[in-house]
């Protein structure tokens, strides 16, 4: 009789360890929905000083709250005529964000100094036809397009490289300019 009860007992175990793990990978969101929900809650998430990363682990594994309010479900809206001159425009349609856009490094830029654009395409609109670099604050070198570390040091900034002399800036010893 102990051993069929022991039985049971593991076989409830088993069943409840079951449904656990079904109800977390239920409450799971794939990467591409928390990188939707980063970029369109991007200045709420971080006026509450969460990082990109921090809100990401916390998205994917569906713990606490992910930086902003859930967007509630729209509820059923009733008719209703208002007279034309207290009629409210429509609001525009929010354009979806470009592939592009998603696959852009995960450059910081934190400087907010003069001739340094937190976007590649900022820096290009101020120097056209100009080569634009990927400038380390830190370390005071700059790299250019194509190069590893072009995008993706911590702390950094796009910059025009005419700019990048009277700013203090050197180029990486390592890399050439390109053509």
């Amino acid at each position: 009789m102990n051993r069929s009860r022991f039985f049971l007992r593991c076989i409830a175990a088993v069943a409840t360890l079951a449904v656990l793990t079904a109800a977390s990978h239920a409450a799971q969101k794939t990467a591409k929905a928390c990188e939707a929900e980063w970029t369109a809650n991007k200045a709420a998430i971080q006026g509450a000083h969460k990082t990109k990363k921090a809100f990401m682990v916390e998205c994917r594994s569906g713990t606490g709250q992910t930086g902003a309010a859930p967007a509630a479900p729209a509820a059923p809206r009733e008719a209703t005529v208002q007279p034309p001159e207290t009629a409210a425009p429509a609001p525009a349609p929010t354009p979806a964000p470009s592939r592009r856009a998603a696959k852009a490094p995960p450059a910081t830029a934190i400087s907010a100094a003069a001739g340094e654009f937190a976007s590649e395409m900022e820096a290009k609109a101020h120097c056209p036809g100009e080569t634009v670099v990927w400038a380390n604050i830190h370390s005071k070198v700059y790299h250019f397009a194509g190069s590893r570390s072009y995008g993706k040091t911590k702390r950094g900034a796009y910059m025009c490289e005419k700019d990048t002399a009277g700013a203090g800036f050197r180029s990486a010893k390592n890399e050439k300019r390109p053509q």
